[in-house]
């Protein structure tokens, strides 16, 4: 029986890692933190997380009746965070974010802005670990497999924390062109994310209102 849970324990805890990946979501934070200043770049990262995690536990334990309730799919989060990474992904191209240009007031505001949507949603809590939340928690039937899994949640968002705060001392290492060339990259990077995104969605959105049958 603890070999077990020790085994599903480990398959909870990966999948999420995996599908989260705190290692991908840092260069996305780095970018979109790199022009203020350390204290905001944490107050980012902790609100990302704690709204990534309110965000699993909600679609969790009630995803299923969500769905029903407001006839949405999981392929609409995957066309609607397309459009936001697109978004996000063409400011970043064109890095419009300057510390000349924004004070203290719109600091706060796009630290807000931010660290709920795109970072927390879809980049951390995206359309994979949301559906991973809600099939895995069909999946556990007992009480100790559903701990387990908030475990597993818990856990992945701790690694994300702690990797995202080590991104502060990665910016201050690569300077302010490095900062401006990752921009641009992540920028591009994350357009074609979001075109993945979208048509990984709409297709399936499309196939079933046509009636077409997915080879």
């Amino acid at each position: 029986m603890t070999h077990e849970l020790f085994t599903t324990a480990l398959l909870y805890f990966t999948s999420f890692f995996a599908i989260i990946n705190p290692f991908g979501v840092m260069p996305v934070f780095m970018t979109m933190t790199s022009d203020i200043s350390e204290k905001q770049r944490k107050r980012t990262a902790l609100k990302a997380i704690l709204t990534a995690f309110i965000t699993q536990l909600v679609f969790a334990f009630g995803g299923q009746l969500l769905f029903k309730f407001f006839n949405i799919s999981v392929n609409g989060f995957r066309v609607v965070g397309g459009i936001i990474f697109f978004i996000m992904g063409f400011d970043m191209l064109q890095a419009r974010i300057s510390k000349i240009k924004i004070d203290d007031e719109m600091v706060k505001k796009y630290v807000d802005d931010i660290s709920i949507t795109p970072l927390a949603i879809p980049v951390i809590a995206g359309p994979g670990a949301i559906t991973n939340s809600i099939v895995l928690m069909e999946d556990s039937h007992s009480i100790a497999l559903k701990i387990i899994l908030i475990i597993s949640i818990v856990l992945t968002l701790l690694i994300t924390y702690v990797v995202l705060l080590g991104a502060g001392k990665i910016i201050r290492f690569i300077g302010d062109t490095g900062n401006k060339i990752m921009l641009k990259l992540m920028g591009l990077i994350m357009m074609v994310i979001a075109v993945e995104f979208f048509f990984a969605g709409v297709g399936p959105i499309l196939q079933s209102i046509f009636g077409i049958n997915q080879v």
